[in-house]
């Protein structure tokens, strides 16, 4: 196809689909990226199957495409992530941080790249690079959680990157406060840990200061959820990096902002938001918690928001900075980019609380080398 007169697929274009080794993943990084080319790229795309003898294709996406109907335009509506109910409204059209829908395609890293900087990081070359355990609740059984409409975009969406990212998933949905506790400390003891170099926790729920709830209304305090990971309480994982991804809000305050001396009238406008707490050897000794690093979606006692159809902002950029910038750049300063890209947004919700409302996400490490993913570099 690089040769075809339409140029449709460039040299560097075609090597990038063509760096996945599975032929699947390959067809859907060239169908998640041929969107991206340009309005005519379909067509173009279609008298290049053409050209290389691949006629019979051709017409069957053109057939297929002419038999869809035009879906109908709906608009989202927002619910809240705190404990405390909020009037719901409806929004604007949908804004997006990434370029394009589609299955995530995260770039690899070299091999020059992983030789020159593999001695000062964390070693990360395990297949799988570690376990990710995500508990995703959207559902609750108490009156003053509301449904969390977007959480289910925002569990398939990081199930994808940590795929991609070289993790096995291990995906939980609707947990009571004892239920999640219970996965948590049954992930802890895996005896998988032993063997592999990393683990990912994400937590994705409503929430408070220094907890998330479950599906019960109860609480879970992030603190346990450290203590079950830390060197105490899982030595398989000592010494080895973990990463929490907190989406859930930290209280109740809605960040109204400030004006911007010498700044931009107005900051990019996502689409439809809502807010988400004897003598014995000498050994060397390790404190109980280190080599963490955890994300938050917002500041302590503020609200987290998520667009009802794209999920929240957050876990959006994680997405967006993770895919790209995972080849070459380590997690924490990553976390510095979501941190940029989430300082752009501004709610839009005329007529609510919401509306030019703020966030800002942050995070607090414990690490101590540089955490590289080295995506695509094969098990060592």
């Amino acid at each position: 196809m690089c040769n075809s007169s339409s140029a449709l697929l460039t040299l560097a274009f075609s090597f990038t689909f063509q760096a996945f080794p599975v032929q699947y993943d390959q067809n859907i990084a060239l169908l998640t990226m041929l969107p991206k080319r340009g309005p005519k790229a379909f067509s173009e795309f279609c008298n290049v199957l053409r050209e290389t003898g691949q006629k019979y294709l051709a017409e069957e996406l053109e057939n297929k495409l002419c038999s869809l109907d035009t879906p109908e335009k709906t608009l989202p509506y927002p619910v809240h992530e705190t404990g405390v109910r909020r009037m719901l409204w409806t929004e604007s059209p949908d804004y997006s941080i990434d370029d394009g829908d589609g299955p995530i395609v995260v770039s690899f890293c070299s091999v020059d790249f992983y030789l020159s900087h593999h001695n000062e990081a964390y070693k990360l070359t395990s297949c799988p690079r570690g376990l990710a355990l995500i508990i995703s609740n959207t559902k609750f059984s108490t009156p003053d959680l509301d449904f969390r409409h977007g959480g289910d975009v925002d569990l398939a969406s990081l199930t994808q990157l940590y795929s991609r990212l070289g993790y096995k998933v291990i995906p939980h949905n609707n947990l009571t406060a004892q239920d999640m506790l219970c996965k948590l400390d049954t992930f802890s003891k895996l005896s998988e840990h032993a063997d592999l170099d990393s683990c990912i926790v994400a937590l994705l729920s409503h929430g408070v200061d220094g907890a998330v709830y479950g599906t019960d209304g109860q609480l879970v305090q992030l603190q346990d959820v450290f203590r079950i990971l830390d060197n105490a309480h899982c030595p398989h994982l000592q010494n080895k990096p973990k990463m929490f991804f907190i989406q859930a809000c930290r209280g109740e305050e809605t960040d109204r902002g400030v004006d911007q001396q010498d700044g931009r009238e107005q900051s990019a406008s996502p689409g439809c938001e809502e807010m988400d707490a004897g003598k014995e050897s000498v050994k060397v000794k390790l404190p109980k918690q280190s080599d963490m690093i955890c994300a938050y979606a917002c500041l302590k006692g503020t609200v987290s928001l998520r667009n009802t159809k794209r999920g929240s902002w957050f876990v959006e950029a994680l997405i967006s900075v993770f895919s790209q910038h995972a080849k070459n750049t380590h997690v924490a300063d990553m976390l510095v980019k979501v941190n940029a890209l989430i300082k752009e947004r501004e709610g839009h919700a005329p007529g609510t609380e919401f509306h030019r409302c703020k966030e800002m996400s942050e995070y607090s490490s414990t690490l101590c080398r540089n955490l590289y993913l080295f995506p695509g570099i094969p098990g060592l």
